[in-house]
Order: structure tokens, then C-alpha cells, then sequence
């Protein structure tokens, strides 16, 4: 990736790599070749924009996308040109089904009285809905109950041969994949093979089952049915450190969140450091300053001081660039390194916050998404898609594509020519 140059001014940036989530949705179609892959794209592409990152993953050959909300499945298809199928999953009542299936987007049936409102919706647009009927098989969250499932499928195959709905998809959600090995996973697995075969018994044949998310789909090939549905790991990072660093699946994360210095000073020894000095110098130092806080959605969580290392971050560029800690608490519009003393960094020198690695907890000289969500008590998927607006993203096209948007053939191995070459 060719980094472009800072704007002038330009206190922070997020750098969004459109070749990264391309490649990434190769990758991922390496793992899973006898399915198809929905790209979940819900949350403005997990921080990353969602029309861009769409697009990319098209180009890398997704043949689904996947969004939470009504608003979500509306904006990809007035911003897309193509007809790839769209799902949206999580609806409440007064949806606007007839909207919805009328812009030939999939709905989701995730309890009883779904089913009667999409039928309305699709008498008020005159056409079939195409529906997917999600399960509960053990997340205890959105979907069918299971004790609920059999009159549903029975009502769902009345409203299919009457012509309102067509049953297209049966899906569920893993609790647990990100923890390879856990029991729940084989049980949510047999709960589903379950509801598949009432779903059978009813007579509806749908055209896709899917079960597995992106840990599923890099670690459980028993579980990709007809379709995959990644999120994280289309954008590179890794669903959780259990299941390995995203190098090992020939990932590379696509967001890389940098700053620049806003001001460097001396500092004497002794000397509190931000709010609430929970951060004392040691010795006289140097300190700089970065301007970015949990105003831009760096999380708070991540400050350093009263027991805690702080997150990491990178100062300086390639070769030259050392990896130090949050000094003290984050701030809404900034927090503070402890450059050390004897720094030669000045005011303007670049901060990476985290970028395409596998991360310093792997030996990586640069942070990832994985190493703040660790330093702040959570997950990579909050740490990017927490990133706040007034963070401007820059997009870096495919190498040339130009606009993205045309569909990469899929891979015919498990192990496309490219993908896996950083491994542990």
C-alpha cells in the first residue's frame, strides 16, 4: 500500500486499504471453496464506510452481503450498482417490509410475529418476499426459539404456497467460535442440523443454510454449509486471539489509524501527567502529544498509569519507529507519550495508533486493532468500528481497478496462490 501524504493541518487519519479487503475476501473464499460468502458490511462497514468496503469486497468475490438495519440494506442498494443479494437480520415490528422487499432486499423471520408482517409487506408490494428464517440454536439473543420453530416453519410453508414469501435461507449465530474447542460450538452445530430438518419436514427447500461467521469459517469447515458469513475478518483483523493471529489465515488488517505530534516538551521528574495523574514521570523526560482521544473513539480504557502499561502505539516511520505507551488517561481530544529522556522526536512526526500487523503481542514492530482491544478490556470489532466521524477515512484503491466493484473469480483451492505467505 502506497501511503498518501498528510493534508495540510490534518491532525489525524484513518487509512482504509480497499486492496487489503479485497484480498481478504479471497483469502476467506480459500478457506470456505464449497460455499458462498456473505460480506457483512452492517456498521458502516465496521468503521472502514460501507459502500467502499462493499465494493472491495465484491471485487474479492463475496456473492452476498449482510447488514443489521432496514436504513443499512436501503443505502447499499442506492449506492451499489449490481443486484447481488442483500440480507438485513435485525427488525423490529412496523419494519418497513413493504420498502424493503419491493428494493428486492432479503428480510429476516426471527420470531413469529415477523412472518405475518413480512406477508403484509409483501401484499402492500405486490411481490414475494424472499425470507430467511433465522434460528435461535443457542446464542439466547435474536431468532426463532427453538420450541417456537415447528409452528413457524408450518405457517412459513401456508404463506409460501399461497405466494406471499419464499423461503430462501435458514440461518443461526455461534456464541462461542472464537474460542476454538468450546462445547457450545458442536452443540449450536447438531441444534441446527435440528431445525434444518423441521424446516425439511414443513416442505420448504432453501436455497442456503448458514451458520458459520468469520472464526467459523477460518476454523470449523464442518460448518459452512452453503454460505459463510465473515465480518471482522473481511477487514483483516482476527475474531479473537484464541483463533490466531490474522497473518496465519492470510489476512492483513485494512485499517491503519495514525496522528501526528502536536507538541513536544520537556517534563522534570516527579510530574503528573493528564487527568487525575494516574501517570508520574520517573525521571525528566521528554513527553509529546497526540491529538486524538475518545472524541475520535480511541477508547479511554486504553490509558496508562494506576497499574495499567497502557495501549501501544508506534512514533515514528518504518525502520526508525519505537512502540511506547498511553502516558496517563486518554482524553476526549488527546493523550500523551512518554517519549523518554534524550527523544529526538519533534512536533509533526508520525503516531501510529494501529495498523496492517499481527500485532506487537506477535513480535509485530507496529500495533494492531487486537493489541488496543487488549490494552482496553475489549475486542478488536470496537476498537475500529468506535472510530468516530470527525476522524476523516482515506481510502486507498485497489491496484488497477480503480472503482471497485467488479467480482474476483473464486478461488478453486483452499490455499490461493498469494494468501497465506506470513504464518506462525
Amino acid at each position: 500500500m502506497t501511503t498518501p501524504a498528510f493534508a495540510d493541518g490534518t491532525p489525524a487519519r484513518a487509512i482504509v486499504d480497499l486492496d487489503a479487503i479485497r484480498d481478504n475476501v479471497r483469502a476467506l473464499r480459500g478457506h470456505a471453496p464449497s460455499a458462498d460468502l456473505m460480506a457483512v458490511v452492517k456498521a458502516d462497514g465496521y468503521g472502514h464506510g460501507m459502500l467502499p468496503a462493499a465494493r472491495a469486497a465484491l471485487a474479492g468475490g463475496a456473492t452476498w452481503l449482510g447488514v443489521a438495519t432496514a436504513e443499512e440494506a436501503f443505502a447499499l442498494r442506492a449506492g451499489l450498482d449490481t443486484d447481488v443479494p442483500v440480507l438485513v437480520w435485525l427488525l423490529v415490528p412496523g419494519a418497513p417490509f413493504a420498502e424493503l422487499i419491493t428494493a428486492d432486499v432479503d428480510v429476516t423471520v426471527v420470531a413469529p410475529w415477523a412472518l405475518e408482517e413480512v406477508a403484509a409487506g409483501a401484499r402492500a408490494a405486490g411481490r414475494t418476499a424472499r425470507v430467511h428464517v433465522k434460528v435461535d440454536t443457542g446464542l439466547s439473543r435474536n431468532g426463532v426459539a427453538m420450541r417456537d420453530l415447528p409452528a413457524v416453519v408450518r405457517r412459513a410453508a401456508e404463506l409460501e404456497a399461497s405466494g406471499e414469501l419464499r423461503v430462501v435461507g435458514v440461518f443461526s449465530h455461534l456464541a462461542c467460535a472464537d474460542e476454538p474447542g468450546h462445547p457450545s460450538i458442536d452443540r449450536q452445530g447438531a441444534a441446527f442440523d435440528d431445525a434444518l430438518a423441521q424446516v425439511a419436514r414443513a416442505g420448504l427447500r432453501p436455497e442456503v443454510r448458514h451458520l458459520a461467521n468469520s472464526a467459523a469459517t477460518l476454523t470449523r469447515p464442518d460448518l459452512h454449509h452453503d454460505l459463510v458469513r465473515p465480518g471482522i475478518s473481511v477487514y483483516g483483523n482476527s475474531p479473537g486471539p484464541g483463533v490466531g493471529p490474522p497473518g496465519r489465515f492470510g489476512l492483513r488488517p485494512a485499517m491503519t489509524l495514525e496522528s501526528r505530534l502536536a507538541n513536544v516538551k520537556q517534563v522534570a521528574a516527579g510530574e503528573g501527567v493528564s487527568y487525575g495523574h494516574t501517570y508520574t514521570t520517573t525521571q525528566d523526560t521528554t513527553v509529546g502529544l497526540v491529538p486524538l482521544g475518545y472524541g475520535d473513539g480511541v477508547p479511554r480504557h486504553g490509558s496508562g498509569g494506576a497499574g495499567s502499561p497502557g495501549a501501544p502505539v508506534a512514533v515514528g516511520d518504518g525502520a526508525t519507529a519505537r512502540v511506547l505507551r498511553v502516558a496517563g488517561r486518554v482524553c476526549m481530544d488527546q493523550f500523551v507519550l512518554d517519549l523518554g529522556p534524550g527523544a529526538t522526536e519533534r512536533a509533526g512526526d508520525l503516531v501510529t495508533l494501529f495498523g496492517a500487523s499481527d500485532g506487537v503481542a506477535h513480535g509485530s514492530p507496529l500495533p494492531n486493532a487486537q493489541d488496543w482491544a487488549e490494552a482496553a478490556g475489549t475486542i478488536s470489532y470496537e476498537i475500529v468500528t468506535r472510530l468516530a466521524p470527525r476522524v476523516p477515512r482515506v481510502y486507498v484503491p485497489a491496484a488497477g481497478t480503480g472503482a471497485i466493484g467488479t467480482p474476483a473469480p473464486a478461488p478453486t483451492g483452499d490455499d490461493p496462490e498469494g494468501e497465506r505467505q506470513s504464518r506462525e
